[in-house]
């Protein structure tokens, strides 16, 4: 199978070689919610609000996601690096079997209470509450198929293959754009599904990528993929992946759970505020998953690096990333600021949702900047199998955003606004607080012996 080594060559070149196939992989993962906003929208902003309440429980599934997502792809990439083909099988082997494991729990988790789940968001319109509850085991239903792609996706991008996940994304999301107008607005003589159209039609796009992964893995002739999965379980690498995982899924899922009561306050505002809050997410999308790319490409590019013990190309690549991070995050922040409005009219037409979102894409443009330099310091941290302290510093300030929200959007201080401030402001910290503990690393570690990684000093 191809795989880019990331421990010899041009650093600038082998980076960005790496990400952009990461990137487009994750605009096609967000591409799936944008696409169904687009068709949503259509049915009008109560659809909407019921598709963005759901949603949050796909969301919260990154959280088990990434404890697989994030060892397997770290360890696969440092064992790469020390040219131990042993490990890096072994590696592959659990995270794919740990993943499936939470898979299934998750699943049935959902199915079970999908009313309770989402009658939590106190939504006052029983058409809205009933139409969530619909969509949600729907996906859960092929929630199989939502856990398996990410994990593939960050095992071939830690062997240096990014592009594999890249066409394999782009498949599912074109079948996912031909289906939603058909199953959502009933075109070519289907039935007019509307929210059940939109979840049948991302299961079937989520199922084609995994179908094209096992393909591709069935074909595997490295033989890093043949195992006997769940068979001769080592219980240590399963170990390791978790222990350098689950930092980063506990942080995950608590922003979601925090996002879930940030949710909760929205809603109190009603379905416009819903609405304009999940399209306005969707959005800003383009800029934080774009830095998410280059976050996990630098995941990779660090722990190939780290695992050769190659210290000067490690240090390379962070100015790369870092640098990348505050261009791209002040980009992106420019045109929010300046074009929201206009941005946002392309998904929702009603009056009252533009007004609002365009407000949130304002607000929420100023903290651009240090959402990117959030991520991609990430990223480093956790090539370099670092993930306490990001983890740390993210769940610290999402969890100040609750006390900060409920002050905040008082009507006598900003209203919903101060919703939109309490998200900007706490990025702000975090990407700047991230970005310091890199640079003072950076700067610490000025000293080294030829061909050895610096350690912990």
């Amino acid at each position: 199978m191809n795989r880019l080594d990331l421990t010899e060559g041009s650093i600038f070149k082998k980076i960005f070689l790496l990400s952009l196939p990461i990137m487009g992989t994750s605009f096609m993962q967000t591409g799936y919610n944008l696409v169904d906003m687009l068709f949503v929208g259509k049915v009008g902003a109560g659809a909407v609000a019921a598709v963005g309440t759901a949603g949050f429980f796909p969301w919260l599934a990154q959280a088990f996601i990434m404890i697989a997502r994030i060892g397997g792809e770290v360890k696969v990439a440092q064992g790469l690096g020390e040219r131990n083909r042993d490990k890096v099988k072994k590696y592959i082997k659990s995270s794919i079997e740990l993943n499936i494991t939470q898979a299934l729990l998750y699943s049935l988790f959902l199915i079970v209470f999908a009313g309770p789940l989402i009658h939590f968001f106190r939504i006052k319109d029983a058409a809205v509450n009933e139409m969530g509850i619909q969509y949600l085991i729907i996906i859960a239903i092929g929630m199989i198929f939502f856990f398996m792609n990410p994990v593939f996706s960050a095992i071939f991008n830690g062997m240096g293959n990014s592009k594999t996940p890249f066409k394999i994304n782009a498949m599912c999301l074109i079948a996912n754009m031909i289906l939603d107008p058909i199953l959502i607005l009933g075109l070519f003589g289907f039935p007019r599904l509307e929210v059940v159209g939109a979840a049948i039609a991302t299961v079937i796009a989520q199922a084609l990528g995994t179908i094209a992964f096992l393909v591709l893995v069935i074909k595997d002739k490295s033989g890093v993929f043949r195992v006997k999965y769940f068979r001769n379980v080592e219980l240590i690498y399963h170990k390791e992946i978790v222990k350098l995982g689950f930092p980063v899924g506990i942080q995950s899922a608590m922003f979601t759970v925090i996002s879930m009561f940030i949710g909760v306050i929205i809603a109190s505002w009603g379905p416009v505020a819903i609405a304009a809050h999940k399209v306005g997410t969707q959005i800003e999308a383009i800029s934080y998953l774009t830095a998410d790319g280059m976050g996990t490409a630098m995941s990779s590019f660090t722990g190939q690096n780290y695992g050769a013990r190659n210290d000067y190309r490690v240090r390379k690549g962070i100015k790369v990333g870092e640098g990348f991070a505050l261009s791209w995050g002040i980009f992106t922040g420019i045109l929010m600021v300046i074009f929201g409005k206009q941005i946002f009219s392309i998904f929702i037409n009603e009056k009252e949702a533009i007004l609002v979102g365009s407000a949130y894409l304002t607000i929420i443009g100023f903290s651009q900047p240090g959402n990117c330099a959030e991520i991609i310091s990430g990223g480093i941290f956790k090539g370099l199998g670092r993930t306490i302290l990001p983890s740390f510093v993210g769940i610290f300030f999402n969890l100040m955003r609750i006390p900060m929200a409920i002050f905040l959007s008082r009507p006598e201080m900003l209203g919903l606004d101060g919703v939109w401030w309490t998200i900007s402001v706490s990025t702000m910290f975090k990407g700047g607080i991230l970005l310091l503990a890199m640079l003072i690393r950076y700067k610490r570690n000025t000293l080294y012996v030829n061909g050895g990684i610096l350690r912990e000093t």
